[in-house]
């Protein structure tokens, strides 16, 4: 996947990893769920029940329940590609996490996401991510 667009949209489109990743990192949820659309849908195939959550305040809901079950959690992104497309973008990137669960077992998960943009009043926000497990649990 190339990139294209302006170096402005492209730049934003990485600070909203950015800010989704620190957000995660310092368990942040009110600027976690900044990043996302309202009728934003988020897929991870690979978690029982989290195969296509639908709508913000779902994804919200979703995102807590899942952090209460880790004590420790670091994560962070690689970009592989961002397409702008006027308001719209599609992206590729490479999530790298560490964490504990609340058993005490260490987990490293490496999955690449792929995403839908949208641009909204000048901001940029997940329309949709999908994750793909490519290692780990």
């Amino acid at each position: 996947m190339p990139f294209s667009g302006s170096i402005e949209d492209r730049l934003a489109i990485r600070e909203l990893l950015d800010i989704y990743a620190d957000a995660v990192n310092q368990r942040d949820t009110a600027l976690w769920a900044s990043t996302w659309a309202e009728d934003a849908s988020w897929k991870l195939p690979v978690i029982p029940g989290m195969e296509n959550v639908c709508g913000k305040e779902n994804i919200v809901t979703a995102w807590q329940t899942g952090m209460s079950m880790f004590p420790f959690i670091f994560m962070a992104f690689t970009v592989g590609g961002i397409q702008v497309d006027g308001n719209t973008a599609t992206v590729r990137s490479y999530a790298a996490e560490v964490g504990t669960t609340s058993e005490g077992e260490e987990i490293r998960p490496r999955g690449q996401y792929d995403d839908q943009l949208i641009k909204v009043d000048g901001q940029w926000l997940f329309k949709e991510r999908i994750f793909h497990s490519m290692y780990g649990e």
